[in-house]
């Protein structure tokens, strides 16, 4: 199991999630602030099979607006190993 932490432009958000859950991807939404310009971001919680990241990743990746801004990124984006997950 593998939790990836993706953070990307508020624009992104609703676009980003429904494609996700779409393809049956759990999502989490966290408000967050930070990187260029200080400017809105969210921050998506994602639980997922090892064997179905790279699949995440690439809808990410293919539902990200670029930036119009020199320097800053379209995601930021951590994959996390989970050793345990439990849902009460």
């Amino acid at each position: 199991m593998k939790l990836i932490l993706a953070i990307i432009k508020d624009a992104d958000n609703d676009k980003v999630s429904r494609k996700l859950t779409e393809e049956e991807f759990r999502v989490t939404f966290i408000a967050s602030t930070g990187g260029f310009l200080r400017s809105g971001r969210s921050t998506l919680m994602i639980g997922v099979e090892a064997e179905r990241v790279q699949r995440a990743l690439e809808i990410i990746r293919e539902n990200s607006t670029k930036s119009d801004h020199p320097g800053e990124k379209q995601a930021t984006i951590f994959v996390l190993n989970v050793d345990t997950f439990n849902q009460i």
